[in-house]
């Protein structure tokens, strides 16, 4: 099959380091896996070609000039036409991918026009992000192409049950949501690496994996941590990741004299991340309260892959990937105390360790492999039984729950 991959998000670089890349470069692989062509469409690349997708036809789409933002939204809803129209010269393809993006509709519908499948990946209410984050000027135009979209993709597959959620509401939308959480690839933290950053012996490591921003629950890793550091002397805290949030982070750790026992990587390749891992003695996803919890974090999944004890908040899609002290622990989300109790606990019980980071590999190897991911996504863009009525949005969730 070839396969037309739509990627028209400039902060989404296909060849970068961040997790948003990594997701892209995984569906690809698992596309190039199963024996299919795949042609990148995109406006950024953010490097090289990963390893293992060096076959990949990378097709440059125009980008969107750093101008004026109501210039800039204008421009990005102008490209449509020739996003469209490089498809259309490019093709045929027997099937559509599009990474959703603000503004873009041209993928789903060339896809629609061609009669050819056409799977539309949601991982965010984008619209209402971007205009809570960082400012939307037009909005009625954003939403009606957020409309356009939706009404073309064959299947809108949602990363999370709360993304389907949102698309739920779409009239449009409805009847074509299935939720797909993300994944990992699983082989790439086999068990016994050596630790890319070894801690001296008897130092008990708290790590973080991710872009440093707002929403990660920072401050409250900060505050665990502090705290933890009162209970337990030899701990160090290794925090893997950039991002606006640093600053005020480090400031925090400072101010609170945990400065010789941190460690700030930066931003790293993909490919160190297991190394890293593996010089943890667990990891942390401590995400405030929030009403609007819709991620499905790839870190949790790799923490889970390197069989680490996780700690997590009891929030989304966390609350059901994590069993309470089967495969990880639960804290309530934005409690210090209730983090930092946790980690002493798992500092002073290292069978518990064990048995919780065996618990979470075996979890991720059984349910939420990328490979699995692909499949489903391959299974869902299958043309449609016209013979069958549309599925009522209660089996939806069935076969959500199945699933996950």
């Amino acid at each position: 099959m070839r396969i037309a991959y739509v990627n028209t998000d400039a902060g989404v670089p296909p060849f970068g380091q961040k997790g948003c890349s990594v997701h892209v470069q995984e569906v690809i692989r698992g596309f190039l896996a199963k024996g299919h062509a795949v042609d990148l469409f995109t406006t950024v690349l953010g490097g090289q070609a990963p390893p293992g997708l060096e076959a990949v036809r990378v097709v440059q789409l125009p980008s969107v000039p750093k101008e004026d933002r109501a210039l800039r939204e204008q421009a990005a809803l102008a490209a449509n036409t020739q996003v469209r129209a490089t498809l259309q010269r490019e093709g045929p393809y027997s099937m559509v991918y599009e990474r959703c993006a603000l503004w873009s509709f041209a993928g789903m519908e060339y896809a629609q026009a061609a009669g050819v499948p056409g799977v539309l990946e949601v991982n965010a209410p984008l619209v209402d992000e971007q205009a809570a984050h960082r400012g939307l000027v037009d909005r009625p135009a954003a939403e009606q192409a957020a409309l356009r979209t939706f009404s073309a993709a064959r299947i809108l597959a949602a990363v999370s049950e709360e993304v389907a959620d949102y698309l739920e509401r779409y009239p449009q939308a409805r009847g074509r949501v299935r939720v797909v959480p993300n994944g990992v690839d699983v082989a790439r933290f086999e068990p016994g690496l050596e630790p890319a950053l070894p801690a001296p012996q008897g130092t008990f490591t708290v790590g973080f994996v991710g872009t440093l921003k707002p929403w990660h629950g920072l401050p409250v890793l900060a505050d665990a941590f502090l705290e933890l550091r009162k209970q337990v002397p030899n701990v160090r805290l290794l925090i893997v990741g950039d991002g606006p949030e640093r600053s005020a982070l480090e400031a925090r750790l400072r101010a609170g004299g945990a400065d010789p026992a941190t460690i700030l990587t930066g931003a790293v390749a993909p490919a160190q991340i297991p190394g890293l891992l593996a010089s943890m003695n667990v990891a942390v996803a401590p995400y405030p309260q929030t009403s609007t919890f819709y991620f499905s974090p790839l870190k949790v999944y790799e923490y889970m892959a390197a069989g680490l004890p996780v700690v997590a908040s009891r929030i989304g899609q966390l609350s059901g990937l994590i069993e309470d002290n089967v495969n990880g622990l639960l804290c309530s989300p934005g409690n210090a105390g209730e983090l930092a109790q946790a980690l002493a606990r798992l500092n002073g019980e290292p069978a518990l360790r064990l048995r919780l980071g065996q618990a979470a590999r075996a979890t991720v190897e059984r349910d939420h492999t990328w490979s699995g991911v692909v499949t489903r996504l391959l299974d869902l863009a299958e043309p449609p039984d016209c013979g069958s009525p549309a599925r009522p949005a209660r089996q939806v969730r069935e076969g959500r729950a199945q699933f996950d």
